[in-house]
């Protein structure tokens, strides 16, 4: 729940947001021809002649495309329809060759299911929410315009033509562009576990529609605007933000919302008109006449369930049974790879909590530093499993641990090999260290009277230069306990 709020000249309004998202389907053919789907290709390199819609050439369902979207669905605690069928949505652009996109409207693939964010108070999100979903359909995408080729014509690039799509719409059940970020955020989380779709927005691959309408608490929903394309979390955000704010200033100064389709400028943070309702097309639906519904039996289902991973929220309920907090729960399930990394960390038998104050201090940290991913990390987690290990036991202390980490991704060296290269060797010799601890206390004796006279403060200090003079090679826990014996 969320108490965000526009504040006008006439009171609050609340703003109403629904969001479509496009995810492309994880395949290596589109959606009814085998043509290649990778990123990058040359224009126009990647198109069958169905794509091309040349005379005669028929659709063939790609199973793997049915299968991604269902396997969404029931990530999304979804109904999956098992009966389902493909529709003609009618209308001309030049990157539509076939003049029409093969679509589900009446029938889709997918039914209702819910998606659930979690409280953020830094976000504004005082509490958890369930988010409705209204259904997952299918469909193609288009092919692109690029009107940056030529002074005066524009190029057709048809290598999206036909790509899979899964159109995912939500329910208008979010209320706050914080609401709509953390959807977002938690939907490609899912969709990357899954393995549905790499989430790439900067590449397209997962973009939003964003529905918004504003009202006075409590009134009916007002008419709503749609924004299309918006491909970062961020653009949503602002979208919201801008838009919810214009239609307030513009029904506070007697205007009113057209329902229309608006376009987002990035580099301004605004949005524009794009066509109104009265200009629309008529789409004008149909059944496809060349493809028959989809049926799906119950062993293809049970097989799409079974494929299922373990996914964010069971992932985070699991570490936090563990001992993990919830905080380093979030971040390690944010994101698949990170997720993937620290259980093969657990599978070596690291400790939870310590293991995952490690990865998301010292580890994220360096990689942040680096510049790199979890994929690219130059310490395995194996090896990180040792370096934990030799804390664990004893053999080198938390900050010799952290020298040791720095050569790691230095040199690459195992962490046991650095060790006894520098004699990095953590020592529980009492002689050695009664021996430093009375030297210590020797030089300092007016702090040893002020800590006797009640300045209890002071222990912190008699460790921390007895840790010095010993270059951080003490047993701490020693250390405490021989200095609690010497100051009496």
């Amino acid at each position: 729940m969320t108490d965000y709020r526009i504040h006008g000249e006439t009171g609050e309004w609340e703003v109403v947001i629904g969001l479509e998202v496009h995810a492309q389907v994880t395949s290596k053919a589109k959606l009814f021809s085998g043509a290649a789907t990778a990123f990058g290709a040359e224009p126009n390199t990647q198109v069958s002649l169905v794509d091309a819609a040349m005379p005669g050439m028929l659709p063939v369902p790609n199973r793997e495309c049915i299968r991604q979207a269902v396997r969404t669905g029931m990530a999304i605690e979804a109904g999956i329809n098992k009966w389902s069928r493909f529709d003609r949505k009618n209308y001309f652009y030049a990157d539509l060759p076939q003049g029409y996109q093969i679509s589900q409207l009446y029938h889709p693939l997918v039914g209702e299911g819910s998606l659930h964010i979690e409280a953020d108070e830094k976000a504004g999100i005082a509490h958890g929410k369930m988010i409705g979903i209204e259904r997952i359909h299918v469909e193609q995408d288009a092919g692109k315009l690029m009107h940056d080729q030529h002074p005066t014509m524009s190029f057709v690039d048809l290598n999206r033509s036909g790509v899979a799509l899964m159109e995912i719409v939500s329910k208008p059940d979010m209320r706050s562009p914080a609401e709509a970020g953390a959807y977002l955020r938690k939907l490609r989380a899912i969709l990357r576990y899954v393995g549905s779709c790499d989430g790439n927005m900067e590449e397209g691959s997962m973009r939003a529609d964003v529905n918004v309408s504003v009202r006075k608490v409590g009134d009916p929903f007002g008419t709503r605007t749609e924004t299309k394309n918006v491909n970062s979390v961020r653009f949503v955000m602002q979208t919201i933000e801008y838009e919810a704010k214009r239609q307030v200033e513009l029904i506070e100064s007697g205007g009113t919302v057209v329902q229309e389709t608006r376009l987002f400028n990035p580099d301004s943070g605004t949005t524009r008109t794009m066509r109104s309702k009265e200009d629309a097309h008529d789409y004008r639906y149909f059944p496809d006449p060349d493809l028959l519904p989809l049926e799906l039996d119950d062993a293809f289902l049970d097989e799409c369930r079974a494929s299922l991973p373990e996914l964010p929220d069971a992932k985070r309920a699991r570490y936090e049974a563990a001992g993990i907090s919830a905080y380093n729960a979030d971040v390690l399930t944010a994101e698949v790879e990170n997720a993937r990394w620290f259980d093969a960390l657990l599978e070596t038998g690291a400790e939870p909590k310590a293991a995952a104050n490690w990865v998301t201090s010292e580890l994220f940290g360096a990689l942040n530093r680096l510049g790199k991913s979890i994929e690219e990390s130059p310490v395995s987690p194996a090896e990180a499993a040792e370096l934990l290990g030799l804390v664990a036991d004893g053999t080198i202390s938390g900050s010799i641990a952290k020298q040791v980490f720095e050569i790691m991704l230095e040199t690459g060296d195992a962490p046991a090999k650095i060790v006894e290269e520098k004699g990095l060797k953590q020592t529980s010799d009492t002689g050695a260290i009664e021996k430093v601890i009375g030297e210590v206390l020797a030089a300092n004796a007016d702090k040893v009277e002020q800590y006797k006279g009640g300045k209890e403060a002071l222990f912190g200090f008699f460790v921390g230069q007895t840790m010095k003079a010993m270059h951080g090679k003490a047993n701490p826990q020693v250390v405490n306990e021989l200095l609690k014996k010497a100051l009496g």
